[in-house]
């Protein structure tokens, strides 16, 4: 490629990513003031549970038209300065039914919302969210959650840095360079995962709709650019459940500490489906293995595999693994320790989880992202 042919690749790559990072300001079309920013949530038949924030942002740059580049920086710089509310009150309604819930010291709410009947034919659902304190009549905004058909045969709770990317997925301009100037050839999602994950969510007979949902170590921040991440390399869609806020604080540049979080949230998805069994995947990385552990001894007959990708390389870790796998067995579980995602896929096969012929997808996708390696 020649470098004027380089040089509009990264301005094209450029205007994609500060489109993206721009986006969480964008729905109060520049006016600035108090604004909604809404999660995708998920629910059952009977209740919801979904996440936001409550901001206050500048409003210059209004008069300026959407699909120009200085808008999108004008945006972004709007992101940078706002700042959230703390105590605001957020009234949800999905139908007849709404519940006021209140933002934390970081601008967070959490909606855990009993509902009625809802129907069974639908998967995503829209929720309306708007402040009743402070009152500001143009801060609205929809929310979306997610339901499981009820042919679903099981769900699949999957980390995401370390699992479904590489590592780094707390660098937001790092992934948005990979995403976007390196195109094809860039190591954001690891190969094979496309495949494999569209298999457990269409499950052994196909067609299945099997809910996914993704934990993530990373700062809320990136959610936007993990959204891009999925659509663009074809990962099924589903909540991503963020574990804790990054920032800056007096005398400390390290994230805030989210002891069990993950843990947490998964219990609350294993609670909010009690009738549904579920595949853990994971890393070697961090605590992934101790925690799946500790979910399938308090929930027995609930986890059908578990799958841990291998990233640490040392035998220490592998040994530790090992033992935690030889504890999952006898309590009729597998924990599979696995170097990629065929190895994955030929295990999940032969459960009868993924349908045979994923296997070959997953294999070929892995191989066409070594070719472009090489």
């Amino acid at each position: 490629m020649s470098f004027q042919g380089r040089l509009h690749r990264y301005a094209v790559s450029l205007r994609r990513g500060l489109h993206i990072l721009a986006s969480p300001v964008k729905g109060d079309n520049g006016r600035g003031g108090l604004f909604i920013q809404a999660y995708r949530g998920y629910g059952s038949r009977d209740r919801v549970f979904l996440m936001g924030r409550v901001f206050r942002q500048p409003g210059f740059g209004a008069s300026w038209r959407e699909d120009r580049l200085r808008r999108d920086l004008i945006d972004l710089l709007r992101r940078l300065l706002r700042k959230p509310i703390v105590g605001a009150s957020v009234r949800v309604r999905y139908k007849d039914t709404d519940t006021l819930v209140s933002s934390d010291r970081h601008g967070f709410f959490r909606v855990d919302m009993a509902l009625g009947k809802m129907p069974s034919d639908v998967c995503w659902h829209q929720v309306q969210l708007s402040l009743d304190n402070p009152v500001d009549d143009r801060a609205t905004t929809i929310g979306e959650f997610y339901t499981p058909p009820p042919d679903a045969r099981y769900g699949v709770i999957s980390d995401i840095d370390d699992t479904v990317v590489y590592t780094g997925v707390a660098n937001t301009f790092m992934m948005m360079w990979r995403l976007f100037a390196q195109g094809a050839e860039s190591r954001v999602v690891f190969p094979g995962v496309p495949a494999l994950y569209q298999a457990f969510h269409e499950g052994r007979e196909g067609g299945a709709s099997n809910p996914l949902f993704y934990v993530s170590r990373g700062p809320w921040s990136i959610y936007d650019v993990l959204v891009e991440v999925f659509h663009r390399n074809r990962i099924p869609g589903g909540p991503i459940l963020i574990l804790r806020e990054w920032g800056m604080k007096r005398g400390s540049v390290l994230p805030r500490r989210a002891r069990d979080h993950k843990l947490d949230a998964i219990r609350h998805i294993l609670a909010i489906y009690p009738d549904m069994q579920f595949v853990l995947v994971g890393d070697s990385g961090q605590h992934d293995p101790e925690t799946y552990h500790r979910v399938l001894r308090e929930n027995p007959g609930r986890i059908l595999s578990i799958y841990i990708r291998d990233v640490s390389y040392t035998p220490e870790r592998t040994q530790a693994i090992a033992a935690l796998a030889d504890e999952t067995r006898t309590a009729g579980c597998d924990l599979t320790l696995a170097a990629d995602n065929i190895a994955m896929a030929e295990h999940a096969a032969s459960q009868a989880l993924i349908a045979d012929s994923a296997v070959a997808a997953v294999r070929e996708e892995q191989c066409e992202k070594e070719e472009r390696d090489n």
